[in-house]
């Protein structure tokens, strides 16, 4: 009889014991099932989403006698398509800063349409060609502002590029990128 007493006994300790570390076990995989929807939260948001950035680099497209056109070819690289892509333009003779769309309501804007996954389009710029000649000349500085602003199921982005003529090269070279 003692024997039974004991044997109960341990066993109603073992099953304590277990209880214990089945709860132990259940809450360690709520943790891990908690990290796992924060991770799924991060890729939906990063990766499923359009991806709106320059192809190449800012090209000279054609001259004439009153201006000069130039142009940059967009990209979405990302999986879903982006919808209402805006370009918006300032140029300056100064060096302007990211904030500048903002103080500023001479910005040239288009509307380029959707942006379907891997599609690109072009975006043309002119420049008057008498502010080029000076700026080859040495008398003056052409610095622009090119802002790609995009609407997605996740809301908005943009991605922005601040760059200046370089008479070296004939062309422009970027300052300054972000994303938003």
């Amino acid at each position: 009889m003692i024997d039974l007493i004991i044997v109960e006994q341990l066993a109603s300790i073992g099953t304590a014991v277990g209880t214990i570390l089945l709860v132990f076990m259940f809450w360690k995989t709520i943790q891990q099932l908690e990290e796992t929807v924060k991770l799924s939260r991060l890729q939906t948001v990063h990766r499923f989403r359009p991806w709106v950035g320059p192809l190449n680099s800012i090209e000279l497209m054609s001259t004439s006698q009153e201006r000069q056109q130039f142009s940059i070819t967009l990209k979405n690289y990302g999986e879903i398509p982006a919808s209402n892509v805006m370009a918006m333009f300032i140029m300056k003779n100064e060096m302007m800063d990211r904030n500048a769309l903002k103080n500023s309501n001479g910005a040239d804007s288009f509307n380029l349409g959707p942006l379907l996954p891997n599609m690109e389009k072009r975006y043309w710029f002119f420049i008057d060609s008498d502010l080029i000649k000076k700026a080859n000349d040495g008398n003056a500085q052409i610095f622009i502002l090119l802002y790609f602003a995009y609407e997605h199921q996740g809301g908005k982005s943009g991605y922005g590029m601040i760059s200046h003529f370089d008479t070296k090269i004939n062309g422009f070279v970027h300052n300054d990128m972000w994303v938003d």
